[in-house]
């Protein structure tokens, strides 16, 4: 015997609520713990550098995003997980890089389209929506592919 179809709702929505509370502000922190990252990775000579070898920075997102951990070491540090927003599936290399490019982009353009995640389904950016990916909590996501 299924459940009525208001608990299947509640559940429903229980479970989308524990996929995204708690991700803008641990962005926020993953982005500046990521900066660190990537100066320690480098010795510190790529934080000096960054204006003029824009692609560090870049390599190091995509990388990450597109491994089988699906997120950089400052998201993973944090709980959080970059997947598919259909289907909750680890991205592919292109998603990936769509994403980091989008990202780039978006702080390029302006931090108003980061600010989109306030008001969108599971707090996606306009590069999240771009891509066609989320940024998640790791403990989440209940499907097999973690």
């Amino acid at each position: 015997m299924s459940a009525p179809p208001n608990v299947t709702l509640l559940i429903a929505d229980w479970q989308e609520q524990r996929l995204t509370q708690g991700v803008m502000s641990r962005r926020v922190v993953a982005c500046f713990l990521d900066a660190i990252i990537a100066g320690v990775l480098t010795l510190g000579l790529g934080l000096p550098l960054l204006a003029a070898l824009p692609a560090v920075p870049i390599v190091y997102a995509w990388f990450f995003v597109a491994s089988p951990l699906s997120a950089t070491p400052g998201q993973a540090m944090l709980g959080l997980a970059v997947r598919r927003n259909a289907d909750l599936s680890r991205p592919d290399p292109w998603e990936a890089f769509a994403y980091v490019i989008g990202f780039v982009a978006t702080i390029a353009v302006g931090w108003f389209w980061v600010c989109v995640a306030l008001f969108t389904t599971r707090h996606r950016a306009f590069h999240d929506i771009v891509s066609g990916l989320v940024v998640v909590r790791r403990t989440a996501i209940t499907t097999t592919d973690h």
